[in-house]
């Protein structure tokens, strides 16, 4: 059993506080993870616009937003300016790297693609990741290798420009395995490595799940092979620090073995992935849609005689 930690960076107060309690965590616990970085404005406070959203105020409430994202990010974007995540600190990002944890890109604004991916050109699009890719090599020296999408948002336009990134793999999709994604008729060389388990703001408050008991339900959802767990700098990085460091406690004592992305995508032989449709849906907890590892396209007997991608 090998779980991967997939953490993805937010906001400004997630960049600043919660990744310096992770990378603590990490390192007391002798452990890696896959931290995914939003670079540019936090534009936080423009999610008011997802109101009238199914579940979205219920979700809110669930989580306690407030307690989780604190007032001052509430606010960035409307009536504070939307100040900038990694350019304030970038030796934060640096430090991550240099601790021999996992870097990539999440975005370079945040709310921008979440809210309104599907409304971008090509060009707007191509610009949100180019831009991230260029401050990740100004401040790291290097090309980021990968990239997950906010809030498991992709378009044609996002999963073709990430094919021109030459990325090893993306963490775009929820789903149960390692795929090729289809899209409209096309196939996509990019691997992706979805997230297979519920993320904790999907499920505290429902179904009885509270934070005295949700690493009971996490340990009961863990499977043979990978898991993928997202976790948020904004939330398991803060007011759930203890509960994410007792999830890791009582995994290790199972014998589960933690691994980043990366180090599965490097095991991954392209030639024999499935392709599998990329569809859009909902699932419990998460207001509005997201892209969803769909059924098998090709097996690899008809790839074989179609001549793959």
């Amino acid at each position: 059993m090998r779980i991967a930690l997939k953490v993805d960076v937010d906001t400004l107060r997630g960049y600043l506080e919660g990744v310096p309690r992770l990378l603590r965590l990490m390192d007391r616990r002798e452990i890696r993870g896959s931290f995914f970085f939003s670079f540019g404005p936090d534009n936080s406070g423009k999610a008011i616009r997802r109101i009238f959203r199914k579940g979205f105020i219920s979700k809110m409430v669930r989580t306690n937003a407030p307690g989780t994202y604190g007032l001052k990010t509430m606010m960035y974007g409307t009536l504070l300016p939307a100040p900038m995540i990694v350019p304030s600190a970038p030796s934060i990002l640096k430090k991550v790297a240099k601790s021999g944890q996992e870097t990539g890109i999440h975005s370079w604004d945040h709310v921008k693609w979440q809210d309104r991916l599907d409304r971008l050109s090509k060009s707007e699009v191509e610009s949100l990741l180019r831009k991230a890719g260029k401050m990740y090599r100004e401040v790291l020296g290097t090309p980021s290798l990968s990239c997950a999408a906010p809030a498991w948002k992709t378009s044609l336009a996002s999963l073709s420009i990430q094919d021109r990134m030459e990325l090893l793999y993306a963490s775009d999709a929820r789903g149960k395995s390692p795929f090729l994604p289809s899209l409209r008729g096309r196939v996509f060389r990019t691997p992706q490595i979805p997230t297979t388990l519920p993320t904790m703001d999907e499920i505290l408050g429902r179904v009885g799940c509270t934070p005295d008991n949700v690493n009971d339900i996490y340990m009961s959802l863990l499977t043979e092979g990978l898991n993928v767990h997202t976790v948020h700098a904004e939330m398991e990085g803060m007011s759930m620090l203890s509960k994410l460091d007792e999830f890791v406690k009582r995994a290790k004592s199972d014998g589960a073995e933690f691994v980043t992305l990366k180090e599965e995508a490097e095991k991954l032989d392209t030639e024999k992935l499935p392709v599998c449709e990329m569809i859009q849906g909902e699932i419990p907890g998460r207001a509005g849609a997201v892209s969803l590892q769909g059924r098998e396209v090709y097996n690899l007997e008809d790839r074989g005689r179609s001549g793959g991608t």
